[in-house]
This record gives structure tokens, C-alpha cells and sequence, in this order.
């Protein structure tokens, strides 16, 4: 019994809890706060992407550490100060906006404590109209560059350009790229149903394996689609061929059929995500 009751008195030892005070619990409630707005503000930026190649390093080190992988994990600790040093690199652009907002006293224009509206899928309105819009501009040979919102937010990119904020139409698309136009120059931004804004920059793409005989507008398509998981559409002012970009790739001189059945798998995949959040980063590229 001896022994039994000091097996017991050491059970509750273990078991007990530190004492916490009112002002422990308010501490515990603002770190979870604080860690919820930073994960919120991280996945509406390009630097989600880089987070989930990280937790998929995260799971490839503790499985080292169950199955006493010593050269992996000797490699891990002996990386990881040049790896936090690349962490910082690669998000350089993120943390240099938040602290200029935050020298500037603009935090809440950051949009981390702000609630955004759940994202519509763009219908199949949206759809015919964007079809139409594009080949209407083709026939033209209206040069023409359309980004299409995907899981990254591309609000960095808008707010390079002149917000509109209109409901998606072939007659708001042609009067935006229609030639001599304050707004025709730069791409126009679309998500869900709404044309976000016009005139916007976007990278260039540096793919050496692009054709020389491709534009700049070219290059600015697939280098959002590299940069992010965008869907756009381009329109050459020289050819009035009509091309699609995603993943970094590029599908030139395109028809109508094409670019509509695309658009309509663009929609099923967000309707899915939006049903199956573990959906999320499982696209076709």
C-alpha cells in the first residue's frame, strides 16, 4: 500500500495544474488572437504558398525524428540558421509592407483585423461574359490582360491600379482596353463576379523558354501566374490572338470553346474548395 500510495501522491503531482491568475487567462486570449490575425493575414498573401512548403518540411523533420533518421536531422540542425535567414528573404516584400504601414500608423489598412466577405464563386454569367468580352477585344485587336483571383489574394497587385469595383460585363471589359482610355494601359483584376480594378502592374516573367516574338503583356501574364495561382487571359494588340496563363505555363492562340471550358473547370474547382476546404492547394496546374 506504501508503495501504491506514493505511486498516487506522484499521479497527482503530475496531474496538477499551475496556478493561473485573471491576468494569465487575458495574456493566453491575446497570443491566440494575435497568432489567429498573423495566419489570416499570412494566407491572404503570396506567402502562403512558401508557409505550406515549411509545415511540409516541419513534417518531414518530425518523421526523421520517429525513425531516428541521423544524417537527415543532422542536416536540419545544421541548416536552420541559414534556412531562418531565407524564411526572411523570401518574405521581405510581406514584412517590409507591414512595417511601413505600421511606421505610417495605417494597421488597420493591412487588413489583418478586418473581417473580409466569405469569396463568390464567379458564376457562369461571369463566365459568357468574360468569353465574350475576350474575342470581342480579339476581333478588335485590342490588346488586353484579365487576372482572375484564385486562393491568393492579389490585393498588393490592385492597389497598383485604379480601383472600379463593377460587376463583371463584356461592355465594362472593351470600354477599359478600348485604345486612347486612361484605363486601358496595365491588366485589370477580376474576383468572384466583380472587376476589382484596371490599370495594374504586374511581374514580368524572366522564362527564358518564352518566345522572343511574345510582349511585354505576355510575359506580365506569365509572370502573375508564376508568381501566384491566377488564371489570366491575354489578348495581342499585334495578332488579336487570344492566350491563357496558369502555373507559369502558357497556352497561346486559343478559340472561345477552349477558353470557356477552361473557365467553366476554374468555377468547378472553386466550388469544390469551397464545399471541401481540404481541398484547398490540390488545383491542376
Amino acid at each position: 500500500m506504501g508503495k501504491l500510495g506514493l505511486t498516487f501522491e506522484k499521479m497527482d503531482v503530475m496531474l496538477t495544474l499551475p496556478k493561473m491568475g485573471f491576468m494569465d487567462f487575458i495574456e493566453i486570449i491575446l497570443i491566440a488572437v494575435l497568432v489567429y490575425y498573423v495566419i489570416k493575414w499570412i494566407k491572404n498573401t503570396r506567402a502562403w504558398v512558401i508557409v505550406k512548403g515549411l509545415i511540409v518540411l516541419l513534417a518531414a523533420w518530425m518523421l526523421a525524428s520517429v525513425l531516428n533518421f541521423d544524417v537527415i536531422l543532422w542536416i536540419f540542425s545544421n541548416t536552420i540558421g541559414v534556412g531562418i535567414i531565407a524564411i526572411i528573404i523570401l518574405f521581405q516584400p510581406e514584412l517590409r509592407k507591414v512595417l511601413e504601414q505600421l511606421g505610417t500608423k495605417k494597421i488597420w489598412a493591412l487588413g489583418v483585423f478586418n473581417d473580409t466577405k466569405e469569396k463568390e464563386v464567379f458564376s457562369e454569367t461571369t463566365v459568357n461574359e468574360l468569353v465574350r468580352g475576350t474575342f470581342e477585344l480579339a476581333r478588335a485587336k485590342t490588346g488586353a490582360l484579365i487576372v482572375i483571383e484564385q486562393e491568393v489574394v492579389l490585393s498588393e497587385y490592385a492597389q497598383t491600379g485604379i480601383a472600379i469595383d463593377g460587376i463583371v460585363t463584356s461592355q465594362l471589359l472593351i470600354n477599359i482596353f478600348e485604345h486612347n482610355t486612361p484605363l486601358h494601359d496595365g491588366a485589370v483584376i477580376v474576383r468572384g463576379n466583380r472587376v476589382v480594378s484596371a490599370t495594374c502592374y504586374l511581374p514580368l516573367s524572366d522564362n527564358m523558354r518564352l518566345s522572343k516574338e511574345l510582349g511585354t503583356r505576355h510575359r506580365a501574364g506569365v509572370g502573375i501566374s508564376e508568381a501566384t495561382d491566377s488564371f489570366t487571359i491575354i489578348v495581342s494588340e499585334e495578332t488579336g490572338r487570344v492566350s491563357i496563363a496558369r502555373g507559369g505555363s502558357l497556352i497561346y492562340n486559343v478559340d472561345g470553346d477552349f477558353l470557356r471550358t477552361k473557365l467553366m473547370e476554374l468555377r468547378k474547382e472553386e466550388e469544390v474548395e469551397k464545399k471541401i476546404p481540404f481541398a484547398k492547394g490540390r488545383r491542376k496546374k
